[in-house]
């Protein structure tokens, strides 16, 4: 195959290999997009994470429930053993992370582990892998990357992943032995469970009922989104606390509230997409009401300056200014994938492109092969 045609070919995979860091750190806030060259480490990391998470489960002929799954074992790995936060109360300047709500049996804060939660499981790999696969059209559930590919995107990111993490146990060392081995049980369990639910060829008994609109499903998750960031922006001591003076939360009734989130949220979800009419659309709804979540909660958020590596500061001025180029580029990539789930080829003929989705599943009470 020409280099030609490579390219076009591998445009899902790239998009997905940059969407996710800039999701994840650049549109929410944490670092102002003039710092492009953190890019260098943050695209192994978020973007190599995110695709060896959907080649897997589109391989495998897995889907959302694997992906959501893998996603939220990533986001432990990263947050216990690649940067330590978890651990760590004092890793930016200006916050102490674990000191509201933090447990000393376990050596970590329960507000700030449930915020870890749910920032990687939806919006650093999820919402990403959603929006990159609606643009891919009918290559939406198709592997993108070949054998070289995925040693590749394996390779960078292992040597990120594993150097952080060799860097914090050796000059941080905020992790006790047992937190490590106890972290690294937990993650083994989730992956487990990633990797043993059921495919896609287990037959699935629709609910009664048809599937809300895409605008209600996009609703929920920007409503479900605003409490999620504003019950964090409560935490007196974390990077982002311009309600804290406003209100005053307990920390273990803020844990409650974040699993009511979870557990209420998860439920909706999972009901409507087992009624028929659910489809790819819901699906781009969803992850459009996380990014857009993000897109307006970076404006109260300040730009986060670690400690480690020495970052200067950035500018109110840069800090807004970024907030807003990044925000209209997400609104516009939420344009562009809307209109493309409009054009035939991103819901063309062929189980590969409609395996998702209800829209044409056996009536509520019949089985589907």
């Amino acid at each position: 195959m020409t280099q030609g045609a490579s390219l076009p070919r591998l445009a899902p995979a790239i998009g997905l290999f940059f969407l996710a860091p800039l999701t994840a750190e650049y549109l929410m806030g944490n670092v102002p997009i003039t710092h492009v060259q953190n890019m260098i480490g943050l695209a192994p990391l978020y973007g190599g994470g995110a695709l060896l998470i959907r080649e897997f489960a589109r391989r495998t002929g897995r889907g959302w429930p694997t992906m959501m799954t893998l996603a939220l074992a990533y986001g432990m790995i990263e947050e216990a053993y690649v940067t330590q936060t978890l651990w760590d109360s004092n890793w930016m300047v200006g916050a102490h992370t674990l000191e509201y709500g933090f447990i000393p049996a376990l050596g970590l804060a329960g507000p700030w582990t449930m915020f870890m939660v749910g920032v990687h499981t939806v919006f650093s790999i999820s919402a990403p892998i959603a929006i990159a696969e609606t643009l891919a059209g009918s290559r939406r559930t198709t592997p993108w990357l070949g054998k070289l590919g995925l040693t590749i995107t394996g390779v960078l990111y292992a040597v990120v992943a594993l150097g952080a993490g060799i860097a914090q146990a050796v000059y941080g060392n905020h992790a006790s032995t047992s937190q490590l081995i106890g972290a690294a049980v937990v993650i083994a369990a989730i992956i487990v469970v990633g990797v043993r639910l059921p495919r896609h060829t287990t037959d699935l008994t629709l609910l009664p009922g048809h599937a809300p609109s895409p605008w209600v499903a996009g609703a929920l998750a920007m409503a479900s989104g605003a409490v999620f960031v504003l019950l964090y922006a409560v935490d007196p001591t974390g990077f982002t606390p311009w309600l804290a003076e406003a209100i005053t939360l307990p920390a273990w009734l803020s844990v409650i509230i974040y699993l009511a989130l979870f557990v209420t949220t998860a439920t909706v979800v999972v009901r409507w997409s087992h009624r028929a009419g659910w489809s790819q659309a819901h699906r781009l709804a969803l992850a459009g009401g996380a990014m857009l979540t993000y897109a307006w909660h970076s404006f109260p958020q300040r730009t986060i300056t670690p400690i480690v590596p020495p970052t200067p500061p950035a500018s109110l001025a840069e800090d807004l200014t970024s907030n807003a180029v990044l925000t209209a580029g997400a609104v516009a990539l939420l344009v562009v994938a809307a209109l493309r789930l409009r054009q035939p080829s991103a819901t063309g003929a062929g189980s590969a492109a409609t395996e998702d989705d209800n829209s044409h599943a056996n009536r509520p009470g019949e089985r589907r092969v």
